[in-house]
């Protein structure tokens, strides 16, 4: 199992198309059940939404699988008027909006800054002045600190699900157990 690749997601939505053919498999890791999807080269995990999820997801894929490079896949805001819904973006830079800590990816161009929630078009704009950053989310520091941690290789690629002048509209009342409850929404 070494050698394979680690991706991160938050949420199964994000990331079907990829494993619509890939094996699961059911691991436990701390005394937490995590959900995994397999091929040759790879294994995928959605841990959940938000930082403390992304951070437990990372930790159990790397204990679990030996990977050499962990990649934090899924949506991202756009925080500049050039960015459209469905564009991707793989940021050289991951910045952390709790602590300013900074993770060079090593490819890519721009920065992605990671908040604590979803961010309304007046908080892109606050991040995209203090960060220079050109898109948000809201668990690739996460991924990046549990990766660097263990002197592994990391980097992001992000689908861009929102513009800048786009205000989403107030969803953390439908996160429960950082899963998204669409339930919530009837």
């Amino acid at each position: 199992m070494p050698n394979k690749v680690a991706i991160v997601a938050a949420l199964e939505r994000e990331v079907k198309p990829i494993i619509r053919s890939w094996s699961l498999a059911e691991r436990e890791y701390q005394s937490r059940k995590f959900k995994f999807f397999e091929n040759e080269r790879a294994v995928l995990i959605c841990g959940g939404i938000g930082a403390e999820a992304a951070r437990r997801a990372t930790q159990a894929i790397i204990a679990l699988y030996e990977p050499h490079v962990v990649i934090s896949v899924g949506f991202a805001g756009a925080l500049e008027p050039g960015m459209r819904a469905g564009d991707l973006f793989v940021p050289q830079w991951v910045v952390d909006a709790r602590d300013t800590s900074r993770t060079e990816t090593g490819i890519g161009k721009g920065t992605l800054v990671s908040s604590i929630s979803i961010a309304t078009t007046e908080q892109k704009s606050k991040l995209a002045k203090s960060y220079a950053a050109q898109g948000v989310d809201m668990e690739a520091s996460a991924v990046a600190h549990g990766a660097q941690a263990r002197g592994i290789r990391f980097f992001a690629v992000k689908a861009i699900s929102d513009e800048c002048d786009f205000d989403m509209p107030e969803l953390d009342r439908f996160i429960r157990n950082e899963k998204f409850c669409t339930s919530q929404f009837v």
